[in-house]
Parts: structure tokens; sequence; C-alpha cells
């Protein structure tokens, strides 16, 4: 059975200039996905999937592979990650390359380790899954949320207004970190949660979306803390 981790990071960063190889706490943070992929175990082949020749060479001095550069269609603002992984799967095929296991990791979760990876990958295939998915639960739960309606605020769904929280079907929601799936059924399918997905559940502390300068400093203090922990 063949494995291999894709690592999508692309040149381009509205929010974060740069965001894919910015320093984390002293390293390029996607140092922190390759490394993580690589101490596994788990893949044939770790490899970064960019259309960016600095990421590129910082990945190839990380211990990752770069066999080709990404298309400038799946470069863009709008490309998604399921068109990203079937351009990457493709290419392999084409130089006659094939996998019956991939892990797409993004380059921006410094959380995920090379114990999460191997764990993730044993819990999907006991479970005979398609694709895994890490989760994390709503801190708040969502069935008490409040909407804005002209000035004023209402309860979304009023019949939970006085429900105890531990009494409400707990939500979750994608960490943001990495997916495993099984490459045919992905194929066929176009699409990472399947009907046979099994949830990966995360801790609050050790998920964190990096959107804006902000969330990138709230992760590393969370980083700080996984790490004395």
């Amino acid at each position: 059975m063949k494995t291999v981790a894709i690592i999508t990071a692309r040149g381009g960063s509205k929010r974060i200039p740069r965001k894919n190889i910015k320093d984390f706490l002293g390293s390029p943070i996607i140092t922190y996905s390759i490394k993580a992929a690589l101490a596994s175990g788990i893949f044939d082949e770790v490899m970064v999937s960019t259309d960016d020749e600095e990421i590129a060479e910082i990945a190839r001095k990380a211990g990752a592979e770069v066999p080709f550069l990404r298309s400038r269609e799946n470069a863009g603002d709008f490309a998604n990650t399921t068109d990203v992984l079937t351009e990457v799967l493709q290419q392999y095929k084409e130089v006659g390359k094939e996998f019956d296991i991939a892990c797409c990791l993004y380059p921006t979760a410094p959380f995920v380790t090379a114990e999460k990876l191997k764990t993730a990958f044993k819990l999907m295939s006991e479970k005979e899954a398609d694709s895994l998915l890490p989760v994390v639960k709503f801190s708040f739960p969502p069935q008490r949320s409040v909407v804005v309606e002209g000035d004023f605020l209402h309860f979304k769904w009023p019949e939970h207004m006085f429900t105890r929280s531990q009494d409400l079907e707990p939500f979750y929601h994608d960490a943001g970190q990495f997916y495993f799936f099984r490459v045919r059924p992905f194929l066929e399918q176009k699409k990472l949660i399947m009907e046979r997905t099994v949830p990966f559940p995360m801790p609050e502390l050790e998920v964190q979306d990096i959107d804006t300068e902000e969330d990138w400093q709230i992760a590393e203090v969370k980083y700080q803390v996984m790490m004395q922990r």
C-alpha cells in the first residue's frame, strides 16, 4: 500500500503576506508540517504542491519533495483543495506513480505531530473508512446562538433558550489541519468528506485557524502551551 503526504502551499496570500513561509517561533511555518509528516514514518513520499519557487526551496531544505510546480489554474484565490489534490495525483500518475492513501496536510498547521498522523492513519485503517477528518467541538453550543435582525438580537433557535449546555448535542467543525483519504474513492467522488468518513477529535487548545495577524499570535501562544504540556 503506497501512501503520500501532500502539503498544499501556494505563494499568494492576501491577509497574511507570504503566510506559508512566515516565521513561526523561529522556523518557517511550513516546516512544522513537513517535519511531522517525515517523522511519522507512514508515508512513501512527502511532497509540497506549490507554484512558488521560494516555498519550493524551503520545502526541499526541510526534506520534502517538490517533483513539479502547481499549475497557474490551481494557484489562484478561487482554487479549491479538491482541485489541487486531483492535479497532484494526476501529475504523479503521468510519471508512473500511483498511491492508495493520501494525506492532505496544510502548511499552516504547526499543531500537527507525527504521533497524531500515525494515530489518525491507524484509526482510518481500523475503521476501513474512505477518509478521516480532524474535528474540534464548538466551544459554545450553536443551538443557543443569537442573530441580529435589524437593530435587535434574537435567538436563532428559541426552543433552546433555556436548555442546559450539557443537554445539547455537541456540534463539531473541521479543525483545518489535515485529511486522510483513500485515493480511488476520492477521485471518483471528488470530495474529502465521503459516506465513510471517520472523525478524529482534537482538543481546542491544539486547533487554531490562522487567517489574521491576531490568529497568528494566538496560535503561537497555544503552541507554546502545548509544548509545555
